[in-house]
């Protein structure tokens, strides 16, 4: 399937114009949105651990993901969960995507971004929301984590709560370890996990995990170009 700018082309004359295509689609997504007709906005951001699918609403960021969770299969599921009116707009996400730049250069340590939090509820969000207080350089444990949220036993149903943490990197939850030392689980992979706790230790920038920056990611779909969701 044909991406919005490369259908835009088509209207205007043809690959040759695809930058005049480009230009047309981010007039569209920026009056999309001051009319509030766009719930979500949407790009890709290259990083050393591999692409990152960024999805912002009106709210905040809502949506972090890695390339091994499937770009297409997140945004056919925000469709879904959140609202199928988005919109591949990357300008409306570049602050953004220049804090997490900044990050993975090793010149920010905190984060000064809108969240949104809708996609994490009950137990989960309020363990996502303390992650906020591990600081850039730290780490603590799962079973710490579940002493801080009131609920000591609960050391699984915490590791749960960064597994599906909605917000990996800006919510750091690969700075949660097990008890033992050893890394633990992480949507990213834990060689991105590792990478990720090397900056942040000063042993230089994270090393794109294997494959990662040998092929160009494609720009993902949306759920219509998915053929999935509604348009």
């Amino acid at each position: 399937m044909s991406t919005p700018a490369e259908f835009l082309a088509t209207l205007v004359g043809g690959p040759g114009d695809a930058a005049v295509a480009e230009r047309l689609h981010q007039r569209l997504a920026a009056a999309a949105s001051g009319e509030g007709l766009l719930d979500l906005a949407y790009r890709e951001l290259s990083t050393p651990i591999g692409p990152l699918l960024l999805v912002a609403s009106p709210v905040g960021l809502v949506r972090v993901a890695f390339a091994r969770q499937g770009h297409d299969d997140e945004l056919t599921r925000l469709a879904s969960l959140v609202s199928p009116r988005m919109l591949h707009a990357p300008r409306l996400l570049d602050g953004t995507a220049r804090q997490l730049d900044e990050y993975f250069e090793g010149r920010r340590q905190r984060f000064e971004l809108a969240l949104d939090l809708r996609l994490a509820r009950g137990f989960r969000r309020q363990v996502v929301e303390l992650l906020a207080g591990v600081g850039y350089g730290t780490t603590v444990t799962y079973t710490s984590l579940a002493a801080a949220s009131g609920h000591p036993r609960a050391v699984r149903a915490v590791g749960t709560a960064c597994a599906t943490n909605p917000l990996p990197v800006v919510l750091p939850c690969h700075r949660v370890l097990r008890s033992d030392g050893s890394l633990g689980g992480y949507a990213g992979g834990q060689e991105a996990k590792a990478a990720l706790l090397d900056l942040e230790a000063g042993r230089g920038a994270p090393p794109a995990p294997q494959g990662a920056g040998m092929v160009r990611a494609e720009r993902p779909r949306s759920p219509r170009q998915a053929g999935n969701g509604r348009p």
